[in-house]
C-alpha cells in the first residue's frame, strides 16, 4: 500500500497540475483557455485563479441550469468514466480540499468521532446535497430566462471559497467593495469546516461533498478495488480501528465510504489488505450492497 507521506505527495502534485495557471494568483484573473472546456475529476473550483480545468459539480449545475442537454451528456459521461475507473480513489489521492483536511487532522489535538446514531444519518446528507442542490434546484428553480445559478457552489461549497473566492478578493482590490452577506456566509462555512477538520477526519468528505456521493456509488464496481486476503487475515481488527472513514474492511472493504487511502493496508500486521486494478473475486464477507460502511 502507498505510504501516507507518499499519498500526500501525490495529492500535492495533483493540486499543482490542476491549478497550474500560476500567474492568475498574482493578477486575480481566471484562466479561460481551451483546457477550461475539460472537467478535472476532483472538486476544484472553476473560479480558482490557477484552475486549468472545470469542476465537474460546477459544470453539471451549469448545464442543468442552462438546459444544455448535449453538454450535460458530456459532463455526466465524464463523471461515470471517473467513477468506473477509480471510484473514491480520487477523493483519497487527487483532491486538494481532501489534502487540506488531511493536513489539518494531523495537528496534534484530541480527536473525536461522532456517535454512530448521529454519524450514520449525517453520512446520507451528501446524497441529499447531490439530489437537491446539484440536480433538482438547477432544473426546477430557474429565473424568467430559464437559467439557474449553481446552488451548491453559490451557497454551500467551502472549497470554492478557499480556492476561488479568497484568492480573487486578495488579488483584486475592486472586488472588496462588492462583498456582502453571501461572502460572509461562505467564509463562515469554510472556517467551520476547517476547524472541524482539526478534530474530525474529513467532515466535508464524509457528510457534505456531492462529488464524493457520486463516486461512492461506483466503489463496488470500479476497476480499482480493495482486497482482503483471507488466508493472511488473523481477525485482529487493526484495519477497522485504523480507518478514519469508519469502514470495517472485513465486512465491506469496498464500501462507498472508503476513499482508498491505504491506511488499513499499511496498518495490517500480516499485509492482508491490498488495492489494485487487477480483477479479483472478493470474499463473501467483503460483499455488501450498501454504499455506507
Amino acid at each position: 500500500m502507498v505510504h501516507k507521506h507518499s499519498r500526500h505527495v501525490i495529492q500535492l502534485i495533483s493540486a499543482v497540475l490542476t491549478n497550474g495557471y500560476f500567474s492568475g494568483f498574482a493578477s486575480g484573473s481566471i484562466y479561460k483557455g481551451p483546457l477550461k472546456s475539460f472537467c478535472v475529476p476532483t472538486l476544484n473550483c472553476y473560479s480558482c485563479p490557477g484552475a486549468l480545468g472545470s469542476c465537474p459539480i460546477g459544470a453539471l449545475q451549469a448545464v442543468l441550469g442552462g438546459n444544455r442537454s448535449n453538454v450535460s451528456y458530456y459532463v455526466t459521461g465524464l463523471l461515470i468514466l471517473f467513477g468506473v475507473l477509480l471510484g473514491r480513489l480520487i477523493c483519497g489521492f487527487l483532491c486538494l480540499f481532501g489534502l487540506i483536511q488531511d493536513l489539518l487532522y494531523r495537528i496534534p489535538t484530541p480527536k473525536c468521532k461522532l456517535p454512530r446514531v448521529l454519524d450514520r444519518p449525517l453520512r446520507r446528507l451528501k446524497y441529499l446535497v447531490l439530489l437537491i442542490l446539484v440536480l433538482l434546484l438547477p432544473v426546477c428553480a430557474t429565473n424568467s430566462f430559464g437559467i439557474a445559478p449553481p446552488y451548491f457552489c453559490k451557497y454551500l461549497c467551502p472549497a470554492g471559497t478557499l480556492e476561488g473566492g479568497i484568492p480573487l478578493v486578495l488579488a483584486e482590490e475592486s472586488l472588496k467593495a462588492m462583498l456582502g452577506w453571501l461572502f460572509a456566509w461562505k467564509l463562515f462555512l469554510l472556517l467551520a469546516f476547517l476547524l472541524a477538520s482539526v478534530f474530525l477526519y474529513r467532515p466535508f468528505c464524509k457528510y457534505i461533498c456531492p462529488l464524493g456521493a457520486i463516486y461512492s456509488l461506483f466503489n463496488r464496481f470500479s476497476f480499482y478495488q480493495m482486497h482482503v486476503d483471507r488466508t493472511k487475515c488473523v481477525g485482529c481488527h487493526t484495519c477497522r480501528d485504523k480507518c478514519n472513514m469508519g469502514v470495517d474492511p472485513l465486512k465491506n472493504i469496498n464500501s462507498g465510504e472508503c476513499i482508498r487511502c491505504g491506511e488499513c493496508g499499511a496498518a495490517c500486521p500480516t499485509q492482508a489488505i491490498s488495492g489494485s486494478f487487477l480483477q479479483k473475486k472478493p470474499s463473501a464477507a467483503s460483499r455488501n450492497t450498501s454504499p455506507l460502511a
